[in-house]
């Protein structure tokens, strides 16, 4: 028995529907809530990115491809930081598009706090806020 096709959608409409489900947030309460310890920040550049724009002071580091394996408390392969489905994880991006999917991804997961960044790292930058530059 084969399941029903799905009616193909674009990825703005996509995109849309992903971020109805949640509340996003702004590069400044980002900052504010990792800052104040309620949130943790998680970055999912690739190392590209990370090498030319710099890194966001205490961000943990998990590139897209690894985020839900590294993410799930019940994962075998979690980061000690995974420490619950009711943590607050920030997901950040380049521009705050991968980083709507990758919230999604990790709500499926149980993970029900997950968001992210409003026009992600560049937007974070533009803010004015802390950057470590990239190594010369």
């Amino acid at each position: 028995m084969s399941a029903a096709r799905p009616e193909p959608v674009g990825i703005d409409t996509f995109l849309e529907r992903v971020r109805a489900g949640y509340e996003r947030v702004t590069p400044e309460e980002a900052h504010a809530a990792a800052r104040a310890g309620e949130a943790l920040l998680v970055d999912i550049r690739y190392a590209a990115l990370r090498e030319r724009d710099g890194l966001v002071p205490g961000a943990l580091v998990v590139e897209r491809n690894e985020l839900e394996w590294r993410l799930d408390p019940w994962g075998s392969h979690r980061l000690p930081e995974a420490t619950g489905h009711d943590l607050r994880i920030v997901v950040l991006c380049n521009e705050g598009y991968a980083s709507s999917l990758a919230a999604a991804s990790l709500r499926q997961l149980g993970l029900y706090r997950a968001t992210d960044v409003i026009g992600g790292f560049q937007a974070w930058r533009a803010a004015g806020l802390p950057v470590t530059p990239p190594a010369a």
